[in-house]
């Protein structure tokens, strides 16, 4: 077995989409319309499967927002720089929510920014 995607549930494609590829550099990979069904699916990435997972970004038409609940944790991304990322994500027009610095108790450089729907994403530097 192996990962093949995350979904999250989005209340404006265009802006996720816009936020995962223009902030984090993620890569559109495809997009699905279904008009009957009443939703529209974009796949963001680094690359696609089945070189990386992938996530799906869901939208169900008219459904502008969604509570993110407690059982939901965050993405995790690999990176280079973590302070260097998070310079860039702000000046994208992303938001950090955790500076970059070591994690609690350890010495791994990670930090927090969040997409437009408020879902988490960590920043680990490796």
């Amino acid at each position: 077995m192996r990962m093949l995607h995350t979904m999250l549930r989005v209340g404006n494609l265009e802006k996720s989409i816009d936020f995962y590829t223009r902030v984090l550099g993620m890569k559109l990979l495809r997009t699905t319309e279904r008009p009957e069904q009443k939703y529209s699916l974009a796949f963001v990435g680094y690359a696609a499967n089945p070189d990386q997972a992938e996530i799906e970004l869901t939208y169900n038409h008219g459904v502008a927002s969604y509570e993110l609940g407690t059982a939901y944790g965050h993405i995790a991304l690999q990176v280079e720089d973590v302070y260097a990322s998070c310079a860039a994500i702000k000046a994208a027009g992303g938001t950090v929510t955790r500076e970059a610095g070591p994690v609690k108790g350890g010495s791994t450089l990670i930090a927090f920014v969040e997409d437009p729907d408020h879902y988490k994403i960590e920043l680990i530097q490796r």
